[in-house]
């Protein structure tokens, strides 16, 4: 038995040589401008290694078995204005640094720069620049597809509907979009029914969502970058996710939007020169919003539609028109644990020296109520009646409405990672 673990080491490392040997020496095909690119893919050998010389090679392709198709500096595929340029249908598919461009214009029938079929299965797409086509990338159906450090740029029209978007998922699990860029299109990245996937490190830009999350759960969406577009993270109807250290510039609708998203922890994010609202909470529950940073929105935050079990701690709420939207007849507290928020518009005073104002911290009084459910009261807002009700119900804390109570708000902003 002593001399039998040995040996079995022995014939692993050897067979573990022979494989790394096999793919060292893996054929490289090199295919110039003008030679017909579909026949070659076909008489390739699983393994090989396809490089096309700078230039511009006639698609569209399919690549029907395990190959890596590359560029070189130049080599572009462009496609006939019908259908997807690069059709991949097969497992351990990588392709890399070209150009792509000239798909077709049907959205339902998917037409993409490249699209990824249920087969291909641990796909590598990175380094490309997918240029003018319906959808970039397009991942129907593969597990553990990989879209790596690509430079998208969808189509510029005035109804995003009548486009794709920059990278699109479906019922893909595990697949990890990573370090894309991405400007024009429909949506940054958009997903459906899917789970376990990684959107990480993307930056986009003037697109309608940035990252648009439907069906998709126990997954992560961190370190991206929205600036912009319409709304930045649309999180819709789905649960258990990690939303952190994500960034959303100039977006002029929502910085993050939560419609039926549950249990799911949103942290280290920075909203910032938004429109709207910073955060659109919308029938949302059991989530935690901790240690974010919202800033120069119309409002800083917008619950509604019963949103229900949330914790909200650590945030910093700056220079928002209006900080708080949250339309209810009872109280809820958002601190946790001694530690509330900080609140740009809180002249509070801190005697103690502990960083927690001695005052709790309301940011909407009677008054608000009103004018969310009569928005046509609006024109009495400045009148002595109003100021008059507003005096009353500082002095008078048994006047205050339910709504957001901050118990211990914090005295500093604390430090946010998601702007490193």
């Amino acid at each position: 038995m002593a001399l039998w673990w040995p040996f079995r080491l022995l014939v692993v490392a050897v067979g573990f040589l022979a494989a790394a040997a096999a793919l060292a020496a893996a054929p490289t095909q090199i295919v110039a401008p003008g030679t017909a690119l579909q026949p070659v893919l076909d008489a390739a050998s699983p393994g090989d290694v396809i490089r096309l010389q700078a230039g511009e090679h006639a698609g569209p392709v399919v690549i029907r078995l395990p190959l890596v198709l590359e560029g070189e500096q130049g080599a572009a595929v462009i496609g006939s204005g019908e259908g997807s340029v690069v059709r991949v249908e097969a497992p351990d598919v990588t392709v890399r640094g070209l150009t792509i461009r000239g798909s077709g214009d049907k959205l339902d029938r998917m037409d993409s720069g490249i699209f990824l079929d249920k087969k291909a299965h641990r796909a590598l797409v990175e380094g490309n620049h997918l240029d003018g086509n319906l959808f970039g990338v397009y991942v129907w159906g593969p597990e553990e597809a990989i879209v790596r450090s690509n430079t998208i740029r969808g189509r510029r029209v005035h109804i995003t509907s009548e486009t794709g978007s920059g990278v699109r998922i479906w019922n893909s699990p595990g697949s990890r979009i990573l370090d894309n860029d991405i400007e024009f299109g429909a949506d940054g990245i958009y997903v459906h029914a899917s789970s376990r996937n990684v959107f990480r490190g993307n930056t986009m830009r003037n697109v309608r969502f940035a990252v648009h999350y439907m069906y998709t759960n126990d997954s992560e969406v961190s370190g991206n970058r929205s600036f912009d577009s319409d709304v930045g993270y649309a999180i819709m109807f789905s649960h258990r996710l990690e939303v952190r250290d994500n960034i959303s510039d100039g977006d002029r609708d929502h910085g993050f939007m939560f419609n039926y998203a549950n249990y799911s922890r949103a942290e280290g994010n920075i909203v910032r020169n938004g429109g709207e609202k910073c955060v659109f909470i919308y029938n949302a529950n059991f989530n935690e919003l901790r240690r974010n940073w919202f800033e120069g929105c119309e409002l800083g935050i917008h619950f509604t539609a019963g949103s229900e079990g949330n914790t909200v701690s650590g945030n910093a709420f700056i220079r928002n028109r209006s900080q708080v939207k949250y339309v209810a007849t009872r109280f809820v507290d958002w601190s946790k644990d001694g530690q509330g928020n900080y609140w740009s518009d809180n002249a509070a005073f801190d005697l103690d020296g502990d960083g927690i104002a001695d005052q709790p911290y309301r940011p909407n009084d009677v008054i608000d109520q009103v004018l969310w459910r009569n928005p046509m009261a609006m024109v009495l807002v400045t009148s002595p009646a109003v100021q008059t009700i507003r005096w009353a119900q500082s002095q008078l804390p048994a006047l205050q409405p339910g709504g957001v109570v901050d118990s211990a708000p914090l005295m500093h902003p604390p430090k946010v990672s998601g702007d490193g």
